[in-house]
């Protein structure tokens, strides 16, 4: 079996049951080149990881947080049925007909916002089936199987995701943000309800120029920089 196969500048690595996402910081710290793509995949989940290596800064390159995430909506949405929703969470969350169905993680070799990482990985976890005695503890949240998407391979699921991703990295890098921010919005989850984010709670009426979150609270506007969503190196 050769596992997924990637577009040209793109390398798989399987990990054998290991963390993908501390796999990728791990050869992101050694050096590595940007396209590695580290997977792992077992029955109940999809996980992966890809390095990158922007040559901006922090706060600019974190558009590759709603990049890949309209990439897997745009690879979801080319596999599974019809009828099949798949909204984008601010923060990653990657919800399927309304329900948590896995959850994107960005990591940077630094978290100061003006600085230019060295490297960034966005890691993917996506849950292909669960349990049923799971299912009745956890109502908010869902998986593949359950939403009617049991036919859909995982490792095809893996390589549409990095295909349609680079068709997204590839419009930004020639347009901009604009066409990114005008998908985002059509797919984001939450718009215009009450939520609580980074401490701060208030209506959620959109995103500025840089994907930072708008909250509305009171009269004043609260800007939370997408860079919060940073997790730490694991």
């Amino acid at each position: 079996m050769s596992g997924p196969q990637f577009p040209p500048l793109f390398k798989g690595m399987a990990t054998a049951g290991a963390d993908p996402l501390a796999a990728a910081c791990a050869e992101a710290r050694k050096g590595c080149d940007a396209g590695l793509v580290t997977w792992d995949i077992s029955p109940a989940m999809l996980r992966a990881a890809v390095v990158l290596a922007p040559e901006l800064s922090l706060r600019e390159a974190m558009v590759m947080l709603p990049v890949f995430g309209i990439g897997f909506q745009n690879a979801l949405g080319a596999l599974a049925p019809p009828e099949v929703s798949v909204h984008l969470g601010w923060t990653g969350a990657l919800l399927v007909n309304g329900g948590t169905c896995g959850q994107l993680t960005p990591v940077a070799s630094s978290k100061d916002p003006d600085a230019e990482p060295d490297w960034l990985v966005i890691g993917l976890e996506v849950t292909l089936s669960r349990d049923e005695e799971d299912t009745g503890l956890t109502p908010d949240e869902t998986d593949l199987f359950t939403e009617g998407c049991s036919e859909i391979e995982a490792a095809d699921l893996l390589e549409a995701w990095v295909r349609h991703t680079l068709v997204w990295i590839d419009r930004w890098s020639e347009d901009g943000s604009r066409p990114v921010h005008s998908e985002w919005q059509g797919l984001a989850h939450g718009l215009k309800e009450e939520i609580t984010a980074d401490g701060q709670t208030g209506t959620f009426i959109g995103v500025d120029e840089s994907f930072g979150m708008l909250l509305q609270s009171g009269e004043s506007t609260i800007i939370i920089p997408l860079t919060t969503t940073l997790r730490d190196i694991p």
